[in-house]
């Protein structure tokens, strides 16, 4: 049990670690300096980064399952 324990803490932290890259990104297209954010500013950043990765993984899935069953979204 502790083996899934670990690997979903191991998937929460990449997903973590890929959207501190994705807000980092979108601080340095704003032409803004990461220190012109408070910490509570970035933290709402890297929490909606979270949820683009998570919503672009729940739409893959769900596609996924369409596929493997053969059936098609729209027809």
């Amino acid at each position: 049990m502790q083996f899934f324990i670990d690997q979903k803490d191991k998937v929460k932290q990449a997903i973590r670690d890929k959207a501190i890259e994705r807000a980092k990104v979108r601080i340095i297209l704003c032409e803004r300096d990461l220190a012109d954010f408070s910490e509570e500013e970035l933290e709402i950043i890297v929490a909606e980064e979270e949820q683009k990765i998570f919503n672009s993984f729940k739409e893959k899935g769900f596609l996924a399952v369409l596929a493997a069953l053969g059936l098609g979204f729209f027809g």
